[in-house]
């Protein structure tokens, strides 16, 4: 049955690939952004089609749309964006979920919270289950990322309790795959720009972090089936658990890039964490069995093409 979608920051690296999946599933679109790092590129291809419609409005104001379902993904995820504005980005955290949510309540939507990895802080539990109440400087420098995120968990739980909103709260870990915007700071982009252009390719601390790495594909086949499956609100970890040292991703970066870069250190940033990898039982025990597919070498070899298209350009 054809639904009516609505997905906030669906210009974005994430929600691009989640609106081209549920136009291509047969419903209808609606994709907001404000393009502060969402691209029109990356929803180009989808604008003849007669299902989709792309709206530039930001979700600290009040939108009022009739809709099935929202996927609330509006928010900068990287470091380098996420801190450009800090107050701005803790106002699309709450003041976002505070708008969607209310939307929600007076149209009675179900409605999907993107939330991170990032609500545990730097874990003191490996991996990561989601009891775990994470170890978060709530004055740090990332803070406005990690708390806004953690705010809006909890008006999501709330609006639940106290309206019977019908929501669903995934915590997404380190995700990577065309579309990454080139000049995110993220380390998969980081890395593959820096593999092809044979530059130094630069690791912060002693390259022995370790982060868990899911192809985006297995992201939106995840958010899918958490906003489609009965009574569970979440939240849920969405991530790949194989987890690999910063200097195994270089590495395995220059062999897949036939590159000369060298590897290069520096010193690590504030509050970063020294560990992630999600334990993922409950999502296979909710979603239908839901696990990554597409694993690191796979998924690494389709993002560097589209890297080295978009550097010809």
């Amino acid at each position: 049955m054809k639904k009516r979608i609505l997905v906030t920051g669906g210009a974005g690296f994430i929600g691009s690939h989640l609106c081209e999946r549920l136009l291509n599933e047969g419903n209808e679109v609606i994709c907001m952004d404000n393009y502060f790092t969402g691209d029109k590129d990356n929803v180009l291809h989808l604008l003849d089609n007669p299902y989709f419609e792309l709206i530039r409005h930001d979700v600290t104001h009040p939108y009022f749309v009739e809709v099935d379902q929202i996927y609330n993904l509006a928010c900068p995820a990287s470091p380098v964006h996420y801190q450009y504005n800090s107050i701005k980005t803790i106002k699309t955290s709450v003041m976002g979920a505070i708008n969607m949510l209310g939307l929600a309540k007076r149209i009675n939507a179900r409605i999907l919270q993107a939330s991170t990895s990032e609500v545990y802080g730097d874990p003191l539990v490996h991996p990561q289950k989601e009891d775990y109440w994470g170890n978060v400087n709530p004055i740090g420098i990332r803070s406005c990322y990690d708390e806004g995120k953690r705010c809006a968990e909890s008006l999501f739980v709330n609006y639940h309790e106290q309206n019977n909103v019908d929501v669903r709260i995934i915590r997404i870990f380190n995700t990577y795959g065309p579309r990454m915007n080139p000049n995110d700071g993220r380390v998969v982009s980081n890395f593959i720009v820096q593999a092809l252009k044979g530059e130094d390719i630069t690791i912060f601390g002693d390259g022995k972090q370790t982060r868990s790495f899911q192809f985006v594909d297995d992201l939106v086949e995840g958010m899918i089936r958490m906003m489609n499956v009965e009574n569970f609100t979440g939240p849920v970890n969405i991530g790949n658990p194989n987890e690999f040292t910063m200097l195994e991703l270089a590495e395995k970066v220059i062999k897949l890039t036939n590159s000369e870069s060298k590897i290069t250190y520096l010193p690590l940033p504030a509050d970063d964490p020294l560990q992630r990898q999600p334990d993922i039982s409950l999502a296979k025990e909710k979603l239908n069995n839901w696990e990554p597919k597409v694993q690191l070498n796979e998924g690494l070899t389709k993002t560097i093409e589209y890297f080295s298209a978009l550097l010809e350009k």
